[in-house]
């Protein structure tokens, strides 16, 4: 079996009052007290990816209202403020010692690692080393990505694809004897670099229980693929998640595609989290709700293509999805935000993701 039955006697009991308090955009965010859960702690409730501060995180703004976070300790310690039941966040460079507070300080969250694939044989100690001492703080889920860009912007031909698909072959047996010596799990994220049926088959090639997937529930869209059907292929593979809904809308060199709230776009989120949790009991809900600009997807540009021509014809399927499920108005933007209004923006977003989750999803009840 891929995955171990849910111990049902190591979950804590979570009360039905436990929400998050509400707060707005009425001019900057209140200086809201929002409640401390260090006593109650919804460790079953939706945690949240570092990338959803995606303004905040190790910022230089000089702002009272939303400080910077320098380090995953601050990160940690304001999602449990908010009632959020985790973090998914980059463990490199991490001590012993700051491992130790991170195990001290969660109070029953979970921490699940964001770590990169050794690039050869020369830095599997790094890889090695970063796992253990995250170990040491309780994290037994490492999230990594084959690719940091998009596959329509970093590949011009068939070739160049199949040169990055070979490398990452090679990085990822060595990262998967690594985490079969250590017992962790490796989830490779759908990161706007493989179609579904591409990541499963790279998972099945390694062949190994400690590898498997993170399901963004949007990203491939990027990819023309339906994020519904998307979400339904990767499933049985799953060991983490990015939870998001996605906003879309038409232009004239494809479509543009933004992270929405929770609810307000186009991902099936009710079906998504429950086919999650009946392939894998134990798999935990991360948000990526990344307050930013549209990105803009050139699938109507031949140069999009160059990577898999034989799937353009398929895409007017995928194009007729988003036609009938446009975001109604403007997708939001934040290029026309002050510094302290996109901190403001970002943290709203997040709020209101951690209520529908609960409220809506049964994520954390």
């Amino acid at each position: 079996m891929r995955k171990s039955p849910l111990d049902h006697h190591c979950l804590k009991e979570i009360s039905r009052r436990d929400f998050i308090r509400k707060s707005s955009m009425a001019g900057i965010l209140l200086a809201v007290p929002f409640p401390h859960f260090s006593q109650i702690i919804a460790s079953n409730s939706m945690g949240i990816v570092v990338h959803s501060y995606w303004s905040r995180w190790q910022s230089k703004a000089d702002s009272q209202q939303f400080p910077a976070f320098e380090n995953a300790l601050q990160l940690l310690n304001h999602c449990k403020s908010i009632g959020a039941g985790g973090i998914q966040v980059g463990v490199q460079n991490w001590t012993e010692d700051f491992a130790t507070n991170i195990q001290k300080e969660k109070e029953g969250m979970f921490v699940e690692g964001s770590i990169s694939l050794p690039k050869d044989k020369t830095d599997v100690s790094r890889f090695e080393h970063e796992i253990l001492t995250a170990k040491k703080a309780g994290v037994e889920v490492f999230r990594t990505v084959c690719l940091s860009g998009r596959r329509y912007e970093n590949f011009h031909s068939k070739n160049e694809f199949e040169a990055f698909k070979q490398a990452s072959i090679q990085s990822l047996k060595l990262a998967s004897k690594v985490v079969s010596k250590h017992q962790v799990k490796l989830a490779i994220e759908n990161h706007k670099d493989w179609r579904a049926e591409e990541l499963v088959d790279l998972v099945k090639m390694l062949d190994n229980e400690y590898v498997g997937v993170t399901i963004d529930f949007g990203n491939n869209l990027a990819l023309m693929e339906d994020p519904n059907e998307v979400i339904e292929i990767l499933a049985p593979f799953a060991f983490s998640t990015h939870i998001k809904d996605m906003g879309v809308k038409e232009d004239e060199k494809g479509f543009l595609l933004s992270e929405v709230p929770l609810g307000q776009g186009i991902v099936d989120l009710g079906k998504a989290v429950e086919t999650c949790k009946k392939h894998n009991p134990e798999i935990r809900f991360s948000l990526e709700m990344i307050t930013r600009d549209p990105l803009s997807i050139p699938c109507k540009t031949e140069e999009y293509w160059a990577t898999f021509p034989e799937l353009r014809s398929s895409s007017l399927e995928t194009m007729n999805l988003i036609r009938q499920n446009e975001f109604e108005g403007e997708l939001p933007a934040v290029s026309h935000l002050s510094t302290e209004e996109k901190l403001s923006f970002e943290e709203e977003n997040i709020l209101k993701c951690l209520q529908y989750s609960k409220e809506t999803l049964n994520i954390g009840i």
